[in-house]
């Protein structure tokens, strides 16, 4: 009979090849409570499993955010909802509840600077990684210099491949820079492919009737919105900036 030592070394050792490190760190831990508690041994197992089972889970959401690529943790509980504008305020309730992703249909975010738009996008796109989707943030700059490199490098269909796999895409500052015509056209393709599929949430300080300043094309700009809209959720963020209301109140203090 193996001394108990020797059990728990090589408790140790299969945990460790079978990459099990919760197994590793509290099955003595996990064994005592059960033995205070009376219980059998399926229900230390299960237990362990159990354990085992949400620090993997736990990870895997952490490790999800870590790869969406967030330029920081702005949650929904955080925001100031009843500064937000009215059609956002009213709309926010519908959205978070994330059914958008499962069917696939975009949110645009309209409005002019310090409204909430990008708060509201990394609040739900965090939301949606919390409940195991895939995610992916990117400003539309970005987006445009990786297309250009992957163009230039004959990469661009794996890139496409990629973008295509992801629940959730959020682009944000649409509108900040214009495009030349291969820009404009390497943003429609890539938009497109999810176009009916995968959910986009788009964040721009330009009316749709402003689009073709920054893609300078009518009949790519009317084809792009028409993709992007079609049953979106369009929500009217104008309104009072953030910041200048915060400026005002630095100021009366």
């Amino acid at each position: 009979m193996k001394l108990q030592s020797e059990i728990k070394s090589e408790i140790t050792r299969y945990s460790k090849e079978l990459r099990l490190p919760v197994f590793r760190n509290e099955f003595e831990q996990v064994a005592q409570e059960a033995a205070k508690d009376g219980a059998d041994y399926e229900t230390f197992l299960l237990r362990l499993m159990e354990r085992e089972y949400d620090t993997r889970l736990e990870n895997r959401k952490k490790s999800q955010i870590r790869q969406a690529g967030f330029p920081a943790k702005l949650y929904l509980h955080d925001l100031k909802r009843d500064l937000l504008p009215a059609d956002a305020a009213e709309k926010l309730t519908l959205l978070e509840r994330l059914d958008f992703v499962a069917s696939g249909r975009n949110i645009i975010l309209a409005g002019n600077p310090g409204t909430g738009k990008t708060h509201i996008a990394t609040g739900l796109g965090l939301k949606a990684c919390l409940q195991g989707y895939k995610v992916y943030f990117t400003t539309v700059h970005r987006l445009l210099t990786q297309l250009r490199e992957s163009h230039a490098q004959r990469t661009l269909r794996q890139m496409e491949l990629r973008f295509e796999k992801y629940d959730l895409v959020i682009c944000d500052e649409f509108g900040y820079i214009s495009f030349d015509k291969q820009g404009a056209e390497l943003l429609f393709n890539h938009l497109s492919l999810r176009a009916g599929r995968k959910a986009t949430i788009i964040t721009t300080n330009l009316g749709f009737d402003r689009w073709e300043e920054i893609f300078g094309d009518a009949v790519l700009t009317a084809a792009l919105v028409d993709r992007l809209t079609h049953k979106a959720h369009l929500v009217n963020m104008n309104g009072e900036s953030y910041r200048l209301r915060e400026t005002k109140e630095m100021m009366k203090k």
